[in-house]
């Protein structure tokens, strides 16, 4: 019914009390999504302050420090100079260039065969899964190169490679053969570094694919089993193509972390002999930590990082193109 002199139909008693009740359920609604809001807000708010402690701000003073001449045995360098790290390092420093020319060497030695042992052992132990006893006891065998301490396993390996104490000089002369002073020689003691980088970080590589390959959709691998096909086939034409952007995620990981390898260096060879076996973390360490030049060390840092991340960026690139994306 219409009020005089109104167009507008007023709602009847029970209907203006429905709406004004869905209002108001609609308004608390409102009102309790905000409170929910302003909570988690709240919560996420230490997390974010011990971050931006731990990580931002560290950043922040190395990338400004990096811009200064500092000396720890002068205490007024900590001055602004410009550019003037970068510059020499990138036109007058042979040794930086050295150490940055060890690094692509260290990392083509280790990554490649980590992420394919890796593979393989991951392949294995998935094609194996019936037998859910030796998956188990392989899994914790490959596992313990991971979980023993840095430090610890390159002690190991630095006993190994000592001819005096080795065990392995011992049965190699037992058999009549040579003593091999791996650590002595420029080429050999980055193939040791490299081995011992390999036999630690390839149960790393393992474990993600096997994850990987595990939440695989078990369909498509069923039909090809259905349909006849070999081992072969299915690990070229299934598994490997569905294992991409494991395989993706387990490369970037690896070819960073190796980047970042510094215990294995400061045990066994201390980047000798020479320079041989000095990457550009180290290079920072002994500009920095050893020499003092902590301005000058932040720049290597700096660099290391923008080199790090072009390289991830052009192995994600390599990927999508590959895949046809780009």
């Amino acid at each position: 019914m219409a009020k005089p002199g109104n167009d507008l139909a007023w709602p009847s008693g029970a209907e203006g009390g429905t709406a004004l009740a869905a209002a108001a359920a609609q308004a608390r609604m409102a009102e309790w999504e905000a409170a929910r809001r302003r909570f988690y807000t709240a919560l996420l708010v230490p997390g974010l302050v011990v971050l931006t402690l731990v990580t931002i701000v560290p950043v922040v003073y190395l990338i400004a420090t990096s811009f200064t001449p500092w000396d720890l045995s002068r205490p007024g360098s900590l001055q602004f100079v410009g550019l003037r790290n970068y510059l020499r390092l990138l036109t007058e420093d042979r040794r930086f260039w050295n150490s940055l020319w060890v690094q692509v060497k260290l990392s083509s030695l280790t990554v490649p065969f980590q992420v394919t042992i890796g593979l393989g052992l991951a392949l294995y132990l998935y094609l194996q899964h019936h037998i859910r006893r030796l998956v188990e006891i392989f899994r914790n065998i490959f596992i313990i190169p991971m979980v023993i301490p840095p430090v610890v396993a390159a002690l190991m390996w630095r006993i190994l490679f000592t001819p005096e104490v080795s065990i392995v000089t011992y049965f190699l002369g037992l058999l009549g053969l040579p003593q091999i002073r791996w650590l002595g020689h420029p080429t050999l003691a980055l193939l040791a570094i490299a081995l011992a980088d390999i036999w630690q970080f390839f149960p790393f590589c393992m474990l993600l694919l096997y994850a990987g390959l595990q939440a695989l959709p078990e369909e498509p691998v069923e039909a090809a089993r259905i349909d006849g096909a070999s081992t072969w086939q299915l690990i070229r034409h299934i598994l490997l193509p569905m294992l991409r952007p494991t395989l993706t995620v387990v490369l970037l990981f690896r070819v960073v972390d190796s980047i970042r390898t510094f215990p294995l260096i400061y045990v066994i060879t201390q980047g000798g002999p020479g320079f041989a076996t000095e990457p550009t973390n180290y290079y920072a360490y002994q500009q920095g930590l050893f020499h003092g030049y902590i301005g000058y060390s932040s720049a290597i840092v700096v660099i290391m990082f923008f080199f790090s991340l072009a390289l991830s960026l052009l192995i994600l690139r390599r990927v999508r193109w590959e895949g046809g994306e780009a």
